[in-house]
């Protein structure tokens, strides 16, 4: 059987990731499981399939978890270090599901196992790719793509050669905002940037859909895994969601990777990978479907964009300072303190700052040094204001 671990369990990928894996309990064995405040989802699950250890987030909800696991023989464990500790536990696969930054520890440490890590959060790559890689590198481990879109690349490449390919163009939906004006935009409620009209995702990953920083989050981690040129890089408003990424080689050809908007197929392929196995995704009705539609980008009114381009050219610190500076700025939207169009202008901000500080530049790149620009980026954040 094959041990695997979720870190992130709670949340849709996590969720999803179960639900393949509930399917076929008798080929694998569930060491740990993780989530934060839906701690009765947490033991419920961990008590399904059987899980070594449980693990919420908060570890003022260790006594709530140890109650939801009494008698199942289930271990219950709490906070940062705990989960760290879970993800130190020999696993064959684990699932990388945690949003934010808060995600980049226990993947490096699945990885220091020689664990195959299926990565699903951004933050691992926007924050440390390097540092990622080379972890991935020294202990023998394997990441495989969990994002849509470079789950699509990975497919697409297979049994390509690299030094080919032309182009990468990266699909987004535009979110539930592509055709409103700037000045609607402005208003937008933290209600209705929750809801996608293709998707069904976690609240934070949703909001980031809406203001295209979550396509910005892409465009890095395609430059950071695949070792593709900024320049190489495009992305395509594609309202269907059907085709998630195409790459270009110098012969002029597109390879497109098809597919229902359901994260099950990407979970499903790095669970599988290097095989593919049946999974319960619906197939697509080409003739109903009738038509796929392009749009470019509006980059005046979604410049999260032109962020992820500047981060790229920065280099060194620039996507930990990023992603950081980006989660402060929707800390403070959900939180009412500041408007849906006032967090990309609050990044650029932070960005400018500390890059013309000098802050950013590293020898080398270390989870010490990245902890630091994240905190010192959040702080900044929060201190700024939407006119400054």
């Amino acid at each position: 059987m094959r041990r695997v671990s979720i870190f992130g369990a709670t949340g849709s990928i996590g969720q999803s990731t179960l639900d393949l894996i509930g399917r076929e309990t008798n080929r694998y064995h569930v060491v740990a499981l993780t989530g934060g405040r839906n701690v009765a989802r947490l033991a419920k699950d961990a008590r399904r399939l059987g899980a070594e250890i449980a693990v919420t987030a908060h570890e003022e909800l260790l006594d709530e978890l140890r109650a939801a696991l009494a008698g199942s023989g289930v271990e219950a464990a709490a906070g940062a270090g705990a989960i760290a500790e879970a993800a130190s536990r020999p696993a064959d696969w684990a699932m990388s599901a945690i949003v934010g930054a808060a995600g980049l520890l226990p993947g490096l440490r699945a990885l220091e196992q020689g664990t195959t890590l299926a990565l699903a959060n951004k933050e691992s790559l926007v924050t440390a790719g390097p540092l990622v890689i080379e972890t991935a590198r020294k202990h023998g481990a394997t990441v495989l793509p969990v994002d849509s879109e470079h789950s699509a690349v990975f497919q697409a490449l297979k049994g390509e050669d690299i030094a080919s390919v032309e182009r990468v163009i990266l699909t987004a939906s535009g979110g539930p905002f592509r055709d409103w004006s700037a000045e609607r935009m402005a208003h937008v409620t933290v209600a209705e940037a929750s809801t996608h009209p293709n998707w069904e995702m976690g609240q934070r990953i949703t909001i980031d859909s809406a203001s295209l920083f979550n396509k910005a989050m892409e465009v890095i981690e395609t430059h950071e895994f695949f070792g593709i040129a900024p320049e190489k890089i495009e992305v395509i408003v594609h309202p269907e969601s059907m085709i998630h990424a195409l790459v270009g080689h110098n012969d002029g050809g597109l390879i497109a990777h098809v597919g229902p908007p359901d994260m099950r197929h990407a979970i499903g392929y790095a669970l599988n990978w290097p095989e593919r196995r049946p999974l319960p995704v619906a197939r697509l009705d080409l003739a109903g479907i009738g038509r796929f539609s392009f749009e470019a980008p509006d980059e005046t009114r979604f410049p999260a964009l032109r962020l992820a381009r500047e981060v790229m050219a920065e280099g060194g610190l620039a996507g930990a300072a990023f992603n950081a500076a980006k989660e402060a700025a929707m800390d403070r939207f959900l939180a009412g303190t500041l408007g849906f169009t006032g967090m990309a202008p609050l990044v650029e901000r932070v960005l400018d700052r500390m890059s013309g500080e000098g802050s950013l530049g590293i020898d080398r790149f270390s989870l010490d040094n990245v902890t630091r620009i994240d905190a010192e980026a959040r702080a900044i954040a929060m201190r700024q204001t939407a006119e400054e």
